[in-house]
């Protein structure tokens, strides 16, 4: 069995000791740090912004797996990659020229990753797929954490990974919501490769053993 790629997503994390739980995710046997920006606009919460972004950047040892949720992310790209963005995760819902954000997104080094709310058909990648290093598919309503896993998504993964398949594309599947580890080996049975997870890291009771764990 393949084993994930896991991206403790820092929303979940304890912002009076940031730098702690950045510290145990690089310490730990995850790939990535996941960072949600929210705007109150596109889902309904706000995270964090540039500032908070840059001190994970000074403290992280892992690639930042960025993903915003806001309206217009054109706006910000340059500024996620002189953040040190490693992956930018725009929203399809929130794109109106889709292939023209990825290319942006490519032109600023970064690696580009769509996401898809829970409704959004994967067929609606049909034509970008070959341009997207990542499909993040959303397993709960994007805005806030701690909502459980919709059942729906494994058959949604396997739909996407006979895509990617049939485009010959290298696209890579994130999942995002309600990853535990209860459901964490199905997912990559269906065709993920990398699983976001944020309250279930960081509220267990021995984070470390729990990112092994998750990976299976």
């Amino acid at each position: 069995m393949r084993k994930p790629s896991i991206a403790p997503s820092l929303l979940a994390a304890d912002f009076g000791n940031l730098q702690r739980d950045v510290e145990m995710v690089n310490a730990s046997e995850a790939e990535y740090h996941h960072i949600d920006v929210m705007d109150g606009v596109f889902v309904p919460n706000i995270s964090y912004g540039m500032p908070v972004v840059k001190a994970i950047q000074k403290s992280a040892t892992k690639p930042l797996d960025v993903h915003l949720m806001i309206v217009d992310p054109d706006r910000y790209i340059e500024e996620f990659a002189n953040l040190g963005a490693s992956i930018l995760t725009v929203h399809y819902e929130a794109c109106t020229h889709l292939h023209r954000t990825l290319q942006a997104i490519k032109a600023h080094g970064m690696k580009a990753g769509v996401a898809l709310n829970p409704h959004t058909n994967i067929m609606l990648l049909e034509d970008t797929i070959q341009d997207i290093d990542v499909v993040l598919i959303m397993s709960v309503n994007p805005g806030f954490g701690g909502q459980s896993f919709i059942e729906n998504t494994y058959e949604k993964v396997k739909a996407l990974k006979a895509l990617i398949k049939r485009k010959k594309s290298s696209a890579l599947i994130e999942i995002d919501g309600g990853v535990t580890t209860q459901n964490s080996q199905k997912l990559v049975e269906a065709g993920a490769d990398i699983l976001v997870a944020g309250s279930f890291v960081f509220k267990s009771d021995d984070p470390l053993k729990t990112i092994k764990e998750l990976k299976g």
